[in-house]
């Protein structure tokens, strides 16, 4: 790891995880925004919409507990090659469980969602996200990679984060920023990813696993690595990279928890 590890919180349950993911994303926003005045975010689909939609929704408790939603700029860490109306969409996710919940007082965010005319060929699709990117993040200069202000991010039961499986030959992908998928282990096969080096390369990292039925691979993440993606992410990212977990998905897991201020 580069020095340092990723930081590990649990908490009772998703109610106590909350707030404390509303208050690391404000953080993050609020850096975001000093640094060139808008906050750039990456999310991915399964449980974590409705877990940020606990965050992010609630009432400010003070000033400084403000969600600045007509700063964000969201885009999708990896999606599924579906219509965005699609119930495998994380897109369609995110709007259900987040977007249409948000009162126009709160100001709306920029959304960045794929371009569905290209849902037939999956490098296309990619390729097109891509370009979405280089338009936020590069406009005009060559840039290696983007560097997003947070990504927001799940653990899948096999150690999966983003559309990166355990094993996959898109594991050693260095070049392209988004990368298309056509044989996901898990359904729907087809769909489109941030690479690992966009990922790292991110100003902080935060993933979001609850639940007892993560316990075991939370083990084997953070007791062996065994090169799992979210092992991955952890030893390129160290103290870059903070867990948000339940009790229950760390059950019997030797690594360090810190307390969250």
């Amino acid at each position: 790891m580069p020095g340092k590890q990723p930081n590990l919180f649990a908490f009772s349950n998703v109610e106590a995880l909350a707030p404390a993911l509303r208050s690391y994303i404000i953080t993050c926003q609020n850096a975001g925004i000093t640094r060139h005045g808008v906050f750039k975010v990456a999310v991915s689909g399964g449980s974590l919409p409705n877990t940020l939609a606990k965050s992010l929704l609630a009432d400010p408790k003070s000033p400084e507990d403000s969600i600045q939603f007509d700063k964000w700029e969201i885009f999708f860490a990896d999606e599924r090659a579906v219509p965005l109306d699609h119930e495998d969409s994380n897109y369609g996710l995110i709007k259900k469980e987040l977007l249409d919940k948000i009162l126009p007082a709160l100001g709306q965010p920029t959304v960045h969602p794929i371009d569905t005319q290209f849902l037939d060929d999956t490098q296309e699709l990619a390729d097109q996200y891509e370009k979405t990117l280089v338009n936020s993040f590069a406009k005009g200069d060559s840039v290696k990679l983007p560097i997003f202000d947070l990504l927001l991010l799940g653990s899948g039961p096999d150690g999966h984060t983003c559309s990166l499986f355990p094993g996959h030959p898109l594991l050693r992908e260095t070049d392209a920023w988004v990368a298309p998928i056509d044989d996901s282990p898990k359904p729907p096969p087809r769909r489109i990813t941030l690479t690992l080096p966009v990922v790292t390369h991110s100003v902080k990292v935060a993933f979001v696993a609850t639940g007892a039925e993560k316990k075991e691979i939370m083990k084997e993440i953070f007791e062996q690595g065994n090169g799992l993606p979210c092992a991955l992410v952890n030893e390129a990212t160290g103290d870059r990279c903070s867990w948000f977990t339940d009790n229950a998905a760390v059950e019997g897991v030797s690594f360090p928890r810190r307390g969250f201020l």
